[in-house]
């Protein structure tokens, strides 16, 4: 069975999406640690990083250093952090989070509540600085 993310990736589950080549795929955490909390998934389903291939790896985070630029470029943050969990997900993702501060990467603490229109919002303002890029 598919996992939650390629059926986003074949659009049979909406997702905030905020950029997508023909490999990877980044769309915002819908449970997110902070505005602008990221997902870079590749296309391709590999439950744990290590597994991918070489050129899926290096180009993964090439794209998420992309989205990264996006984000700092339009979330006020002091840095944008990055955790490789994949427990939660039998599919090989990045969380890029904006961050304040070392804490703000605890994903044990409360997750923050936005708004469909929040969420929309900050996706296009992500794209449209990825597409800058």
């Amino acid at each position: 069975m598919a996992s939650i993310f390629t059926r986003i990736v074949n659009g049979e589950i909406p997702s905030y999406k905020v950029a997508e080549d023909d490999r990877f795929y980044a769309f915002l955490d819908i449970n997110p640690l902070a505005e602008g909390h990221t997902l870079v998934i590749p296309k391709v389903e590999v439950d744990y990083i290590f597994d991918l291939d070489e050129e899926t790896y290096q180009g993964l985070f090439a794209f998420a250093r992309k989205v990264a630029t996006a984000q700092k470029s339009v979330i006020p943050c002091k840095r944008i952090g990055i955790a490789v969990l994949g427990m939660e997900v039998p599919h090989t993702h990045i969380h890029l989070v904006p961050l304040h501060s070392e804490g703000d990467l605890d994903f044990r603490k409360e997750k923050i509540s936005l708004t469909p229109e929040r969420f929309k919002e900050i996706a296009g303002l992500l794209s449209n600085a990825f597409n800058k890029i």
